[in-house]
């Protein structure tokens, strides 16, 4: 049996980050995860890191390779009704983007914490976890046929939505708040250089596209599909074609088109649970809540649950105080809930939800009206950018 401070379910980023920041605390802790190293370091996900995100990398000692490789951006576009309109985020509020891939910050993440002697298992099988509403919870697993336990002090639930820490929780205790959207997200990605330097949200009449990018000579594209779409019905000539004729001239003029190097749906729903604090239990990320990618929220959002988290450990450490960590959910569902709020008004304005006429006259509108007026502008950047937080790193 092993014993140590704080358990970490997940080595996805906030699993990752939490463990190496704690570690520059000087506290204990031990990554479980289910699946293989080359499979998490080989998932595709998003790359576009707030401010606060990219000082949280930096505190934690893993922003070297970011700040070298990174794209900053001070704005992104919004096409509809044929043209394109740039939006300012370093004259609105004084910040701009990073774009740095996700598969890049767990690479990194994973580097730190081995070169640091962590004990990250993975492959770990049958997760279990008892006692959370106990001073010791246990956490048993299997590893290489074997079984294990861990005795420790806190749970951090870093597993995701189809994870098993928030489904150890009695359904009873917790109250969950859901939107499905009627579509999804198809992307891809490709070696091809980026038809624009920054990203591009745009509205149309067929449906959402967005240009983004993960280097200068990688490209991701998506396009709005319907929820239950195949994705052997999209060889790459219909995917290419379709993007083009869902984006202004200009930019329709300057993809370059290449093979696709992957290829995915993503389904679009917002979910919430209430509480994320379960005794000595604490759900991070997408544990707790999703957010339609709209605007990049979902990971920006897990770091922000990992900043709170882990100043509320060092804190109790420290001092045998637990008012941070009693905190946890009030501070970390206030956040939630204002990135929730963001990703689906972006979506709802982006989005083809309907043949209705009227409802795409009502979204072009407000476009137009965020060209005209500065305060609606600035309110699109301040949460673009990220909202500021309300303790110092």
């Amino acid at each position: 049996m092993a014993r140590t401070q704080v358990a970490i379910v997940g080595a996805g980023p906030s699993g990752l980050l939490l463990s190496q920041l704690l570690h520059a605390c000087g506290i204990e802790s031990v990554i479980l995860e289910r699946h293989s190293r080359e499979h998490v370091v080989g998932r595709i996900r998003a790359g576009v890191l707030e401010q606060g995100t990219v000082d949280l990398l930096l505190k934690a000692g893993v922003g070297d390779r970011m700040l070298s490789d990174r794209l900053v951006h001070d704005g992104f576009s919004l096409g509809f009704a044929e043209r394109s309109f740039r939006v300012d985020l370093r004259r609105l509020t004084g910040m701009g983007v990073t774009v740095y891939g996700q598969t890049e910050i767990t690479k990194d993440l994973i580097e730190a914490r081995i070169a640091a002697g962590a004990k990250l298992v993975f492959e770990a099988g049958d997760v279990a976890i008892d006692g959370f509403d106990r001073a010791q919870p246990t956490v048993r697993y299997t590893h290489a046929g074997r079984a294990q336990e861990i005795i420790c002090d806190f749970v951090a639930g870093c597993d995701g939505y189809h994870g098993i820490c928030r489904k150890c929780v009695p359904p009873g205790a917790m109250h969950t708040f859901e939107r499905t959207y009627p579509f999804g997200w198809l992307g891809i990605l490709a070696d091809v250089p980026p038809a624009t330097p920054e990203l591009v949200y745009s509205n149309h009449a067929r449906g959402f596209a967005l240009c983004s990018m993960r280097s200068l000579a990688r490209s991701r594209y998506y396009v709005q599909c319907g929820a239950e779409e195949q994705l052997e019905n999209w060889p790459d000539v219909r995917f290419w074609d379709e993007l083009r004729r869902r984006l202004p001239a200009e930019i329709a003029d300057a993809i370059v088109t290449g093979p696709s190097i992957e290829k995915s749906i993503a389904p679009l729903r917002s979910f919430v649970v209430e509480p994320v604090r379960f005794g000595r239990l604490f759900l991070v990320g997408d544990a707790a809540h999703i957010v339609p990618p709209t605007g990049a929220k979902g990971l920006n959002l897990a770091a922000a649950d990992v900043r709170v988290l882990y100043q509320a450990l060092a804190d109790y450490y420290r001092t045998g105080r637990a008012e941070l960590l009693d905190r946890y959910s009030e501070k970390c569902l206030r956040r939630t809930w204002k990135a929730e709020r963001f990703s689906w008004w972006f979506t709802s304005i982006m989005h083809h939800f309907s043949d209705d006429a009227f409802a795409h006259r009502l979204q072009l509108a407000e476009l137009d009206y965020l060209t005209e007026s500065t305060a609606a502008l600035k309110s699109l950047a301040e949460n673009y950018v990220g909202l500021p937080f309300d303790t110092p790193l």
